[in-house]
């Protein structure tokens, strides 16, 4: 009988300390999940075509949000940021740098005066619009516009203008969806 009393002790405390060690499991999984997501990576949903034919609508990117606490954006590379324009965040390329001029003239960018390599494939951009005339970028601030440069809704219109570096949240890095696409997303 003390024998039994004892087997049901000892079962017990293996109970509660296997269930004590699973929820301990489970919090640092927690922790651990929001940290990552907080300030390493997280998912993203590619809501328009402004990024066609780089990204399409309904693709899953992963945003690397740790790179630009490290360094700033470089031209070129594909942003998340908000935007008052749009609820979810936009996703853009960046054109111009912060200090720079930025200007847009017979479908070429120009940075102070010097017309720069466009990335390649993408068409001319036929409505310059704000950057017809010249944009002068402040310390803080970025020229972004979409792949798909007749549908973008960016730096070149009011509604987003141009993007200062405490809206960005990080760079486009990684395609996981649609699978046949999965890769490291092609920063020029």
């Amino acid at each position: 009988m003390a024998e039994q009393k004892k087997k049901k002790k000892s079962f017990g405390r293996r109970l509660v300390k296997s269930l004590f060690d699973f929820g301990v499991f489970i919090l640092i999984v927690l922790v651990l999940t929001y940290l990552i997501s907080a300030f390493v990576a997280q998912r993203v949903l590619v809501h328009n075509v402004s990024m066609q034919d780089t990204l399409t609508e309904g693709d899953v990117l992963i945003m690397d949000k740790l790179t630009y606490r490290i360094r700033d954006p470089k031209r070129y590379e594909i942003i998340c940021f908000n935007s008052d324009y749009e609820r979810e965040g936009l996703i853009k390329r960046v054109i111009g740098l912060p200090g720079e001029t930025v200007m847009i003239s017979e479908g070429m960018i120009f940075i102070n005066g010097n017309q720069v390599k466009d990335v390649k494939g993408l068409p001319k951009i036929e409505d310059p619009g704000l950057a017809a005339n010249e944009i002068h970028l402040g310390n803080d601030e970025y020229f972004v516009v979409g792949d798909n440069r007749e549908k973008s809704i960016d730096s070149r219109s009011a509604e987003i203008g141009n993007v200062k570096r405490d809206e960005i949240l990080g760079k486009a890095a990684l395609r996981i969806y649609p699978f046949d696409r999965f890769g490291l997303l092609k920063q020029k």
